[in-house]
């Protein structure tokens, strides 16, 4: 069995929609490491897109679900529930940032956490509007799609999309767009489209995922708390990318000293098991109805043990401390690169192990070197990387390593990009 071969059964079997980065199959994954069908390594600077926070096949990980099996796999949350999902809910309502009252609910994916969010802020305010920002990325199912703000490839194609969605600049430095610009563009959606008290919530990615790896300062998530205070908006938190120790704490509205009324957590949330929550103040939470939240999958009993074996993991290795030491070791490393390339590498940034480079031409932040970007993307496996790209234009190289990686394969994995930027930016 070869990767090309294989391929070729996929292109015939799954639609192209669902495409693939790398025409690369994966037999195992231990840590940071990938073998492919063909024995080949990789070190795997993606981790399922920051899902495997704990590395691959963690053995508490791998233990606790083979225990749960034994027991039983499915019985529904909402029909007969369980002890493990009581205690995740007791648990993530613990960790979540501020010190108000707090209830949870369990879904299975990012954009069900998204899509509840907005139901229940709605429920809670009896109000319609959402405003979103530029560049945010927040699902891929119809509502999500109408929040994110990318068209290419998200939106092409879909619409029309759920009405009584706006959206507004994101604060990002680096391309002169500052935290009054964008709060200017708010006050301005209240003049033109909708007025603040039809708003029902905010929604926001405190480090942009999709959209680029751009951290909101923190004073525009604290000048956005004081706004939905003032007029009865409900903030939300999208940490579906940054929750679970990824960003130096276990979320990333913590560097603000923020609390958000609604929390979406996924993605690093059960080492690679499918389940999503949203948590939040207990009397927004409560708004709708029985029976109003919920689905046949959410809060599923594998992806419970394993939740609450990565939350156990997190704090007995110290993975939140270990994201800030990766990413000062990345940052060294690639701002030493950009000292040579400085016409090619326009900016490198990180909030803890969420780390990104950006690419440009002739130093200038307004000309995106997407071809480069591909080309990266593209030669990676040749250099037994895995790598994922992001960005409003396509044109940022994201590094999301697990929280687990050693310093030896950090600098290991980083001689290779070297060697294979060297490579790309020279042909």
């Amino acid at each position: 069995m070869t990767n090309s071969s294989l391929q070729e059964r996929k292109v015939k079997a799954i639609a192209r929609g669902q495409g693939n980065a790398y025409p690369v199959y994966v037999e195992r994954a231990k840590n940071a490491e990938l073998w492919d069908v063909e024995g080949n390594r990789y070190i795997d600077f993606g981790t399922g897109i920051a899902v495997c926070n704990t590395g691959h096949s963690h053995p508490k990980i791998v233990a606790a679900v083979k225990a749960q099996l034994d027991n039983f796999s499915h019985t529904c949350v909402m029909v007969n529930p369980y002890e493990s999902a009581v205690e995740l809910a007791e648990k993530l309502t613990e960790i979540a940032p501020g010190e108000s009252d707090k209830k949870a609910i369990f879904v299975t994916t990012g954009a069900e956490a998204v899509e509840n969010c907005v139901k229940i802020a709605r429920a809670h305010t009896g109000r319609r509007g959402v405003i979103a920002f530029n560049g945010g990325f927040h699902g891929r199912t119809n509502l999500t799609m109408a929040l994110t703000g990318k068209i290419t490839p998200y939106k092409h194609q879909f619409g029309p999309f759920a009405g009584d969605v706006f959206h507004a600049p994101f604060p990002i430095d680096y391309h002169n767009i500052s935290v009054k610009h964008s709060l200017d563009a708010l006050n301005n959606l209240f003049k033109v489209d909708i007025a603040p008290c039809d708003v029902a919530a905010i929604i926001v990615e405190p480090v942009q995922g999709e959209g680029g790896f751009y951290a909101a300062p923190a004073e525009f998530l604290r000048q956005l708390r004081r706004l939905c205070d003032d007029h009865g908006i409900v903030l939300i938190a999208d940490e579906i990318q940054t929750g679970f120790g990824r960003t130096g704490k276990m979320f990333s509205f913590e560097h603000a000293g923020v609390e958000p009324d609604l929390i979406t957590m996924a993605k690093g949330i059960a080492g690679g098991f499918p389940i999503a929550a949203v948590v939040g103040k207990s009397e927004i939470m409560d708004a709708p109805l029985p029976g109003g939240l919920g689905g046949t999958y959410g809060g599923s009993p594998v992806a419970c043990v394993a939740a609450l074996t990565v939350l156990d993991v997190i704090k007995e290795e110290g993975l939140v401390e270990r994201a800030v030491q990766i990413g000062a070791i990345f940052n060294e490393r690639l701002t030493a690169l950009q000292a040579e390339y400085p016409q090619l590498i326009g900016e490198v940034r990180n909030q803890g192990a969420m780390i990104a480079m950006e690419l440009v031409n002739n130093g200038d932040c307004e000309q995106a070197n997407i071809a480069l970007t591909q080309a990266i993307i593209a030669k990676a496996a040749k250099y037994g990387l895995i790598l994922l790209a992001c960005g409003f234009y396509g044109n940022v190289i994201r590094f999301l390593p697990a929280l687990t990686i050693s310093d030896e394969l950090i600098n290991e994995g980083l001689d290779q990009f070297v060697r294979l930027f060297d490579e790309a930016a020279n042909c």
